[in-house]
């Protein structure tokens, strides 16, 4: 039980030296990787940097303990911090007090959630986000956290917004107070950081940037002509302090609070499944992850930390560079909290261009072109679904987006489920294989007097009426020679009482018209339904047949049912 809440304790008792060099080599890596990103992604969420370096310290630890991906980097994500400062922008806050421990208590809140559905073992929500959906989500919030970081790479100032309408016109609307200096460095560290990970991708880019544009700021005095820098950094670990806010604001953040718990789990998860694949040596497990991710962001915000999750690119990093166990981690929150207690004051200088750079450069490998491509080649209707999504995000908003993209994709889900396939079936000559008759040759497409389908889904309420109104028009085109209706329900694997009560009406209004209904193929559980419904007493025992062919040579008179046959037709788990 101890190591199913604390995996910790399982690798732990294995862990071998050969594993240290490169947990030793990602830790460090990691570690000087987060200090420019955490403080960049702070930025996003409309706080403090420092608060970047609080969400980067406790969090990964609690992780390492608890989660069950041994390369998943847990920390402070772009797309996090950008749906924090969405939802906390749209309150009424009265200053950055207030917006700071509004942040704070957001990660206990979306913890919290996390740690709930985790224990109701309730990972399985998180496929409700079709990859459409996420796709064009994650595309439209990386220009959006793009475009935000426009003021620190212009020099300007631009009214906040996370509608792309607005932030264009609101940089058009000052466009002329451009401060040419800021533009340089801002475009200046892009290059250098695209250029450094063209030849070396695990190299810290952003960390060379950072020394470079400090040293640039502290011998150039270029902070005395508008060029913005970091200012005063607190020096010091967090503290621990209990999230305190209004009771009354508790549901006020409880859309973003849920949006955030599944989204963040969402971002882990999926890139965790992708590190594993390359991993034999253990297994996720999408419970405990939430476990993890949600004790990670309880026990982070009693130390200022913000809502945290695994990020894609440190975590693809931390498993280039030979993570092999949570020491990594541990080893990334020592680099940082050292920084915290020593090395704070020499980011004084540091100009917001560069970090507006490193998110930049971040965000824009989320963007993801070829997937649309695809489907718009292969799957229009997934494009659609995709390209709505896209549009609501970066027009209305980020909750909007991803709300409205999983209702949509729902809804075409409801569709789909409510006109499924039926297929009219016909014997390949030669053999006992039944297919489609538009799809293969058949030698059954002229016979009058027997109609044989396939229904590829579960009978329930929302389909009932649509599988009564295409068998009917089967039937008509047949004509008055039909005497004997296979139904092939191998596909079918669940009944509800609304389809019970239609098929039950069917088979009078059949036996009304001298038609014959048989069964072939029913699953076990499609069985017990039939069976427990009472159904069976409409049917007849002789209509249940284990395979298409068997009750079309009983109808053809060439073989009569076997008794294992008819023991595996009727068989039941009452039976068993």
């Amino acid at each position: 039980m101890l190591k199913r809440f604390f995996p910790i304790f399982d690798w732990l008792s294995t862990y071998k030296k050969e594993y240290l060099p490169g947990d030793l080599f990602a830790g460090l890596t990691v570690g000087i990787m987060l200090i420019p990103q955490g403080m960049a992604y702070a930025m996003i969420a409309g706080l403090p940097p420092i608060f970047g370096l609080y969400a980067s310290l406790i969090p990964q630890v609690i992780y390492a303990i608890m989660g069950t991906s041994r390369q998943l980097a847990v920390g402070p994500v772009a797309m996090d911090s950008l749906l924090v400062a969405s939802g906390l922008g749209a309150l009424s806050l009265s200053g950055i007090d207030e917006y700071v421990s509004m942040a704070i208590f957001l990660a206990l809140f979306m913890g919290a959630i996390q740690l709930f559905l985790g224990v109701l073992r309730m990972g399985f929500l998180v496929n409700f986000l079709s990859k459409p959906v996420i796709s064009g989500f994650t595309s439209a919030a990386a220009i959006i956290i793009a475009l935000s970081q426009l003021k620190h790479i212009l020099g300007i100032d631009i009214a906040g917004g996370n509608r792309i309408q607005i932030v264009f016109k609101n940089t058009f609307d000052n466009i002329s107070d451009i401060n040419w200096c800021t533009l340089c460095i801002g475009l200046v560290a892009i290059v250098l950081i695209k250029g450094i990970k063209k030849v070396k991708k695990t190299f810290p880019a952003a960390l060379v940037v950072v020394v470079l544009g400090i040293v640039l700021m502290y011998f150039s005095g270029w902070s005395t002509i508008g060029v913005k820098i970091m200012g005063e950094i607190p020096q010091g670990l967090p503290k621990f302090q209990v999230p305190n806010i209004e009771f009354s604001r508790i549901s006020e953040l409880l859309p973003i609070a849920m949006t955030l718990a599944l989204i963040a789990f969402m971002e882990a998860i999926s890139v965790a499944k992708a590190v594993a694949e390359k991993h034999t040596d253990y297994e996720l497990d999408s419970n405990q992850e939430l476990i993890a991710l949600g004790t990670s962001n309880i026990i982070g915000s009693l130390f200022q930390s913000y809502p945290t999750t695994g990020g894609f690119s440190r975590t693809a990093v931390n498993e280039q560079a030979g993570a092999k166990t949570g020491i990594a981690p541990i080893i990334s929150a020592i680099i940082v909290g050292l920084t915290l207690l020593f090395l704070t004051p020499l980011f004084y200088y540091l100009p917001n261009a560069v970090l507006a750079a490193i998110i930049m450069v971040a965000v824009f490998g989320l963007i993801d072109v070829k997937y649309p491509m695809q489907l718009l080649k292969s799957r229009k209707d997934e494009f659609a679904l995709l390209l709505i999504t896209f549009l609501i995000t970066l027009t209305v908003g980020i909750k909007e987006g991803i709300i409205l993209g999983v209702l949509i994709s729902l809804i075409v889900v409801i569709y789909r489920t409510s006109k499924p396939h039926m297929a009219v079936l016909g014997r390949i000559e030669g053999t006992n294989y039944f297919k489609n008759i538009n799809r293969f040759n058949t030698n059954d497409k002229e016979r009058e007097d027997v109609l044989i389908v396939r229904f590829d889904a579960q009978l329930f309420f929302g389909n009932k009426d649509y599988f009564k109104k295409r068998l009917q028009k089967h039937i008509l085109r047949k004509g008055l020679s039909l005497r004997t209706i296979i139904l092939n329900a191998e596909a079918i694997n669940y009944i509800d009482s609304s389809a019970t009560h239609m098929l039950m009406q069917l088979i009078d209004e059949l036996k009304a018209k001298k038609i014959r209904l048989i069964i072939a193929g029913a699953i076990g559980p499609t069985r017990d339904i039939i069976f427990s419904s009472g159904m069976i007493d409409k049917i007849g025992l002789n209509n249940l047949f284990v395979r298409t062919y068997e009750a079309m040579d009983e109808l053809d008179g060439k073989e009569e049912k076997t008794k294992i046959q008819e023991k595996i037709s009727q068989q039941t788990k009452s039976a068993v």
